[in-house]
């Protein structure tokens, strides 16, 4: 049975958002130079780091991924399927659209995506490991592309688009972590998201809650929080913290 057509829109929505966090992972710095693996988180340790449907509660599933993944974890694009088209936000959609036009690259990165009852509400997560001067140059990017933005459009997938209005926000207890609400309509029916991105030393997150028919806050915010939470609990690290995590991959294996 074919989705219904609102959630298309929210589809292409999460995956532009999911992109983000490969975008501070892709940007121009990170191509110049790479961190030694040993400096930085595993895939594993990243992948341990994400939400599961445990952690959101028994309505929620993990959606089986779409792509297979790469050696770094990160998903290569599937030929056979054209990237979403993003326009508005010039600085935030050329992010993304790169990031949709580049295989991954050696740094570690995870992602996850988890639906509650017929994809309504949806929720992706990605973290992505990189040298903290790159870090850093790359999510300022990130963060002022989020801030300037005031109106993105998607490309439903079917022929259609939707814009949506863009509000800065607090999702999380940090007044500082990057964070937008996104506003549209589809068919007469509501599309409301939440993205925030925010860093944990070498380690950056992209968060991002999507539904249909709703607009509430509430749930969005604590999710987003126990998204931090992890984080921090299997990193060994603070939210908006330049230090590393005191768990990193070594040759030998893993230290705390």
């Amino acid at each position: 049975m074919s989705l219904p057509r609102p959630l298309h829109a929210v589809i292409a929505a999460a995956a532009s958002a999911a992109a983000i966090v490969g975008a501070v992972a892709l940007g121009p710095a990170h191509l110049a130079s790479a961190a030694p693996a040993q400096d930085l988180p595993s895939v594993d340790q990243l992948r341990s780091a994400l939400l599961t449907a445990a952690d959101l509660g028994p309505d929620f599933t993990e959606a089986a991924p779409s792509q297979s993944p790469g050696p770094d974890g990160s998903q290569s694009p599937d030929p056979n399927e054209t990237p979403s088209p993003v326009s508005g936000c010039d600085a935030l959609s050329a992010l993304v659209n790169m990031h949709a036009a580049q295989p991954g690259l050696a740094n570690p990165r995870a992602e996850t995506e988890l639906d509650g009852p017929d994809g309504n509400p949806m929720v992706t997560e990605a973290l992505a490991a990189e040298a903290p001067d790159r870090l850093a140059a790359d999510f300022n990017s990130v963060a002022d592309a989020l801030r300037s933005c005031h109106t993105i459009t998607f490309n439903a997938g079917i022929g259609d688009t939707v814009t949506f209005a863009v509000t800065p926000v607090t999702l999380g207890d940090r007044q500082d972590a990057p964070a937008v609400r996104l506003d549209g309509t589809l068919d007469g029916v509501q599309l409301n998201a939440f993205i925030g991105i925010e860093r944990f030393g070498t380690v950056a997150m992209a968060f991002g809650y999507f539904q249909r028919e709703g607009a509430s806050a509430q749930t969005a915010s604590m999710q987003y929080r126990t998204a931090v939470a992890k984080v921090e609990r299997t990193l060994g690290t603070t939210a908006g913290s330049t230090t590393p995590p005191t768990v990193v991959a070594t040759t030998q294996g893993m230290r705390v």
